[in-house]
């Protein structure tokens, strides 16, 4: 019997001191126990992804740990070259905000050089050129805040961009017209693809109706002054003849657009962009509304657009709103396809706008009987030699070597944004005169081509009589010209030490002129606004120009 009770207590308290043990917590923990399955309802499918056949989607690694291993390490160069930029930026924003432009262009001038330079590593250049983008606006900016886009002495005169009143728009489609465009399409021989879509017999329709005739019919008029040299370097380029277009879509071949953007010229170059394709900018000229050299770069640009992407409409499309901005659309939906982007809407609504338009301009401009632009007459192709300038030279003193009106040198040269064309860049003179002009010039001492005139000598005319008309002595007439005035004839050049109107004399390195006035004088001109001086600086300069005062 106490055995049986000696096992029975034995046996209670190793009982007991199980469950003491079971009911502490366990140090290990079950992680990876799979959760059960959630059940989905019958009609439950999964939609596949659209298939990635784009170029960049292709050149896209998923491995996870390639962007460690290939990306190289960013060079020492680079983030000294991005160093000093920011240095001469600040230089420039100090100068800024000491009134001084000339020191501030100067300094951010340096800096935007530093950024444009090349380099063979791409995480650097990614780097560079989103520095170059920002710092560009950024300069943009200060310039507008300050009021210094305006040039002081003959302001140049733009014209507003025909596509910024369209290209935020929507227009119905006409009935039939659908119908009459794929027909057309059938017989229409084009190296750019032309396809068929609402949008572009849209604006098909827009440019049937009276306003839309209008734009494209004064496109067409202005581009026969440029069309063979466009079509020239295309073809040069390896190019479409049709992306002719996109310069009628961009400013209606107006070399001097600009748009609410800012992108400037008959391609419509930002600065940051045009800088890229060696479009100069300064303050006395700015490549960008050279017609020729804008189209070289814009083919240039083109062609590299169409070697990143593949796809005409796609490089079309990267041009208006920038590569990166179609590389994210491409990358966010997975298609490659120009009508997939625009069908959900992750394009901007300008660029969305921008293809249909040029596509819409090149189908009418191929059927121009079904859209009643057979009529239209082109102007007459701009002709012209190019000489380089060895010194400021003022445009009237070219014009009147050629004995042409001065309005006509100035629209041959809508890169001159002042009356004087600087050291260094090329001034267009109508064809065959080249020799002239440059001969005439030698003849000038280099320092006076912006202080000095010349006359063509007429019928009638004798020292006396020129002397009087230009208000000057005889004497300083010939100190000017020497022993030529012994002996002149009709239609030799004469020299006449007396500036144009609107000219002013080149200040030579560190002397400072100061032109003495009178004390009410000196009032009268300190209180004048800034705007109205340069308003009647404009007047005197060219009272009868032919262009009309649009600008932005």
């Amino acid at each position: 019997m106490i055995r049986v009770l000696a096992s029975f207590w034995v046996l209670l308290l190793l009982a007991t001191s199980g469950c003491e043990v079971t009911t502490k917590p366990s140090r290990y923990v079950r992680h990876f126990v799979p959760p059960a399955p959630v059940p989905r309802p019958p009609d439950y499918q999964v939609e596949a992804a659209p298939p990635l056949h784009d170029p960049i989607v292709a050149r896209e690694i998923p491995n996870l740990f390639s962007t460690v291993a290939l990306t190289p390490a960013r060079s020492l160069e680079t983030e000294m070259r991005i160093g000093r930029a920011e240095a001469h930026f600040q230089e420039g924003v100090t100068a800024v905000r000491k009134g001084n432009w000339d020191a501030a262009r100067s300094s951010f001038d340096a800096a935007l050089e530093f950024l444009s330079a090349g380099t063979s590593n791409p995480v650097d250049r990614d780097r560079l050129k989103a520095r170059f983008a920002t710092m560009a606006e950024e300069i943009h900016r200060l310039e507008i805040e300050a009021g210094q886009t305006a040039n002081p002495e003959g302001e140049p005169v733009f014209d507003r961009s025909p596509i910024d009143d369209i290209s935020q728009m929507t227009f119905p489609v006409e009935p039939g017209l659908k119908g009459k465009v794929r027909e057309q399409l059938l017989s229409t021989v084009s190296q750019l693809p032309l396809e068929l879509a609402d949008p572009v017999v849209s604006f098909i329709n827009y440019f049937s109706s009276p306003r839309g005739n209008r734009t494209i019919t004064a496109g067409l008029r202005r581009a026969g002054r440029y069309a063979p040299m466009i079509r020239r370097i295309l073809d040069e380029e390896g190019l479409p003849p049709e992306l002719i277009f996109m310069a009628q879509a961009e400013s209606g071949f107006l070399p001097r657009a600009v748009s609410v953007k800012k992108a400037t010229g008959m391609w419509q170059f930002v600065k940051f962009r045009g800088l890229e394709y060696g479009l100069q900018q300064t303050t006395h000229a700015d490549d960008r509304l050279d017609p020729e050299k804008a189209t070289r770069a814009a083919a240039r640009h083109l062609r590299d657009l169409y070697g990143q992407f593949g796809d005409w409409y796609l490089a079309i499309a990267a041009y208006n709103c920038g590569p990166g901005n179609v590389e994210r659309a491409v990358l966010r939906t997975g298609y490659a396809d120009f009508w997939q982007l625009y069908s959900r809407n992750v394009l901007p609504r300008e660029t969305a706008n921008y293809l249909p338009i040029i596509l819409a301009m090149t189908i009418m401009s191929k059927n121009p009987k079904d859209y009643g632009l057979d009529g239209v007459v082109p102007d007459a192709p701009l002709e012209y030699d190019t000489i380089p300038m060895t010194s400021s030279t003022h445009l009237a003193l070219i014009a009147d070597i050629v004995a042409k009106p001065l309005h006509v040198i100035q629209e041959m040269n809508p890169s001159v944004l002042k009356l004087t064309a600087p050291s260094g860049h090329g001034v267009h003179v109508p064809k065959g005169v080249a020799k002239t002009v440059l001969a005439a010039l030698d003849a000038i001492p280099p320092e006076k081509r912006m202080a000095w005139r010349v006359h063509r000598v007429g019928s009638t005319d004798t020292v006396a009589s020129i002397a009087r008309q230009y208000k000057i002595a005889e004497k300083s007439m010939q100190a000017a010209n020497g022993s030529r005035l012994a002996s002149i004839e009709a239609g030799d050049f004469i020299f006449i030490p007396v500036s144009y109107p609107g000219a002013v004399a080149e200040k030579k390195p560190g002397v400072r002129t100061k032109k003495p006035v009178s004390g009410r004088a000196r009032t009268t001109a300190a209180r004048k606004p800034a705007a109205a001086r340069s308003a009647v600086t404009r007047a005197a300069v060219n009272p009868a120009s032919p262009l009309q005062a649009r600008a932005r």
